[in-house]
């Protein structure tokens, strides 16, 4: 009876260890997907090749659409050569903020490895960097593999520790001494198919980011591995095996990491893809990144997002979900994130 007892405890135990998901955002597919955002049109804080442009212009220019199957399209300019500030793309702000959660990506296809270019999905809170910022997918030019990033205020480092990926650099802190401006913390994966032309040729598969108090997790699951839990709608992290990045150490991340917004854009050139540009393969192509974007418009047909679905879980018994806010909020995310890293 005693044994019967300390196991029964014992299990209750493992249980309210574990975090049971609980749908809170269903960003749905169609048309309607594009309800739940802003359209940032200022200018790219990350210094891009770049002209952002409002909902109405990018439906009429076909850089946002619905297929057939409802799954989501954001591209860019691939017919014109470009003007002014740049070539016209989207950049998305969830008009919702979260705290904790699932963020659970699916991906037919995203933008492939093409010079000139610089796509990511990412989170950011306010008061940049103190409300934190989560990479989630990221890359420039012709990278093959995704690099998923933190970049805080002082004080969070992480461990080499816990994921499949590679450490790149492992101070949060966007000014960190020994490191990149704005590097971060850095985890690369290690596998072909995350990032770009791989992820396309099998068909895409899922991003899902688990953030508590303790930890900011990421996994990338190929479009043939994606747990039934997930697809079920009843995501359990427990059973996912070892995460592609484990962002958790000498880091408080509830003191660095308050209710993010998700964004999605694509973006040219810049502080990272500009900024490595003589230095890679794409060189050859054009004196300038500026150069090769401007006159190239047929080189970016490959550069979009097809989105099957994005939705953001809550552990039940707490909440991920915050304030609605105003489609002002874009305008406070004018402001330099990124790293210039030695990627291609």
């Amino acid at each position: 009876m005693r044994s019967t007892t300390l196991l029964s405890g014992l299990a209750a135990l493992a249980q309210l260890g574990t975090a049971s998901y609980v749908l809170s955002d269903d960003y749905g597919n169609g048309m309607d997907f594009f309800s739940k955002w802003t359209f940032f049109t200022g200018s790219d804080p990350t210094n891009g090749y770049v002209t952002y442009v409002d909902q109405a212009t990018a439906q009429s220019a076909g850089l946002i659409s619905a297929d057939a199957n409802n799954s989501v399209y954001i591209g860019v300019d691939h017919t014109n050569v470009a003007s002014g500030s740049g070539r016209q793309s989207v950049r998305l702000t969830s008009i919702n903020t979260y705290t904790h959660g699932l963020i659970i990506l699916d991906l037919a296809h995203m933008p492939g490895s093409v010079c000139g270019s610089w796509p990511a999905f990412w989170t950011v809170g306010a008061n940049w960097p103190n409300g934190g910022e989560i990479d989630i997918i990221e890359g420039v030019n012709q990278q093959t593999t995704d690099a998923m990033t933190l970049h805080t205020s002082d004080g969070c480092t992480i461990n080499d520790s816990g994921f499949t990926g590679t450490l790149s650099t492992s101070n949060c802190y966007v000014d960190a001494p020994g490191q990149s401006n704005n590097a971060g913390c850095g985890i690369d994966s290690t596998s072909s198919q995350s990032y770009g032309d791989g992820f396309n040729a099998i068909g895409g598969g899922v991003y899902a980011t688990e953030w508590t108090s303790d930890y900011i997790k990421i996994w990338f699951f190929p479009r043939g591995s994606i747990p039934s839990d997930i697809t079920s709608g009843s995501p359990d992290p427990s059973g996912w095996g070892t995460p592609a990045a484990a962002f958790q150490g000498n880091c408080d991340i509830d003191s660095h990491f308050t209710a993010q917004n998700i964004v999605f854009d694509i973006t040219f050139c810049g502080d990272w893809a500009g900024n490595v540009w003589s230095s890679g393969s794409c060189a050859s192509l054009a004196s300038t990144c500026n150069a090769y974007v401007q006159n190239n418009p047929s080189a970016f047909t490959e550069t979009y997002w097809t989105i099957n679905s994005l939705k953001v879980y809550e552990d039940n018994g707490s909440s991920a979900h915050n304030a609605t806010l105003p489609a002002t909020t874009s305008s406070r995310l004018r402001r330099n994130r990124r790293a210039v890293r030695s990627h291609q």
